[in-house]
């Protein structure tokens, strides 16, 4: 009877260490919007102390993570800083429809370095002129770079493309024009109001009406290539109370 017993619990012992050992191998391969790093990092921190299931990630604009998807880089699950870029999979068939989720909101600012002699900005020409001097304004590559996209519908809604134009310094993602004007080489940037609260040096000088451009909304969803569950897991959790309180303590807004 106690060799049956002793039997039974060394089985059990062992099942268990096979399913530890599963949850320590298996990974989820994110690829990500920039402007997304420090939120899903903190995410993630949580989703693996719970899960045993490590989170791996790749952040760059959505357009550039996209096109990789699109030759057959291994993400399981992907998350856009705009719809385009997620429609863009979706026509080709290369995300999971059914998981598409529109999970976080954001605001269009500008940005200026923090030392910066003036604390608010009008959002026309006289102003904007002042501020630049003889710079450049630093967003996103506005035929790619979903910021850069907003940006661009942003400055045409209020009458001021024609004159910005030829003034922008296009950058590869949104963190990269961030770091334009946190080192001082752009007097002013146009970046989501989550990565300008990530940056000490800089400051918010300017936020864009909600009607000058789309709603910016940040949609995930699971990759055709994505295998085995540890993906929807984590998809799952991003969309729990835990996930919640870390995008809006970053400042993103929920979309309902």
């Amino acid at each position: 009877m106690l060799k049956h017993i002793g039997r039974i619990a060394l089985a059990l012992a062992m099942q268990c260490a096979a399913v530890s050992l599963a949850q320590a191998q298996a990974s989820v391969t994110v690829f990500a919007a920039a402007s997304l790093q420090d939120a899903l990092n903190d995410a993630a921190k949580n989703f693996t102390a719970t899960s045993g299931i490590a989170v791996k990630f790749s952040f760059d604009a959505s357009s550039t993570l996209a096109r990789q998807i699109e030759q057959g880089a291994p993400a399981d699950l992907f998350a856009s800083a705009d719809l385009d870029w997620m429609d863009y999979l979706d026509k080709r068939h290369l995300i999971e429809p059914r998981t598409r989720v529109n999970l976080l909101g954001n605001r269009l600012v500008i940005v200026a370095p923090r030392d910066a002699p003036f604390a608010e900005l009008k959002l026309d020409a006289a102003s904007l002129e002042a501020a630049l001097g003889g710079g450049r304004i630093a967003t996103g590559a506005v035929e790619t770079v979903p910021v850069g996209r907003y940006a661009k519908t942003a400055l045409q809604k209020l009458g001021l493309w024609g004159q910005l134009e030829g003034r922008i310094a296009p950058a590869d993602n949104v963190r990269a024009a961030l770091a334009y004007v946190a080192r001082g080489e752009a007097p002013l940037g146009i970046v989501y109001a989550t990565d300008a609260a990530a940056e000490p040096k800089v400051k918010i000088v300017a936020t864009f009406p909600q009607d000058s451009h789309p709603p910016i909304v940040c949609p995930f969803a699971l990759t055709l290539a994505a295998k085995g569950d540890a993906a929807a897991r984590f998809l799952s959790f991003l969309q729990g109370p835990a996930a919640r309180a870390s995008f809006t303590a970053r400042g993103f807004s929920i979309v309902e």
